[in-house]
């Protein structure tokens, strides 16, 4: 289970729009499945421009960090889980080819060998 944290500065937000923003980001381990906590930070003290920080910490890597500022703080959410989905694919892809390229290495012929008489 992913360790979750939603925080606010300046403000408070409803109970409903908290568990929106929760299944969105619940959805995050099914990418990467490394994940060990997800903080979502809100700083609602200018209306009009709302920032939102999301930071991913994983196993074994350091964190994983998007933020956004909008009027809107869902479309904010959006952006910030899109940024983060987007890393975490390109890290699970570069792990995967990491992977299948050290099998490729080993089974490469050394070359061509010849015995002298």
């Amino acid at each position: 289970m992913v360790k979750i944290n939603i925080s606010t500065r300046h403000g408070h937000i409803s109970d409903e729009t908290q568990e929106k923003i929760s299944e969105k980001l619940e959805k995050l381990p099914r990418i990467y499945d490394h994940i060990s906590a997800v903080e979502l930070t809100l700083d609602l003290e200018h209306s009009e421009m709302l920032r939102v920080d999301l930071k991913v910490s994983s196993k074994h890597k350091p964190d994983f960090l998007a933020s956004s500022m909008s009027d809107n703080l869902l479309g904010s959410i959006e952006q910030v889980v899109d940024k983060i989905e987007q890393q975490l694919r390109k890290y699970k892809g570069k792990l995967e080819d990491r992977h299948r390229s050290a099998g490729r290495r080993r089974q490469e012929p050394a070359g061509d060998f010849q015995e002298e008489d």
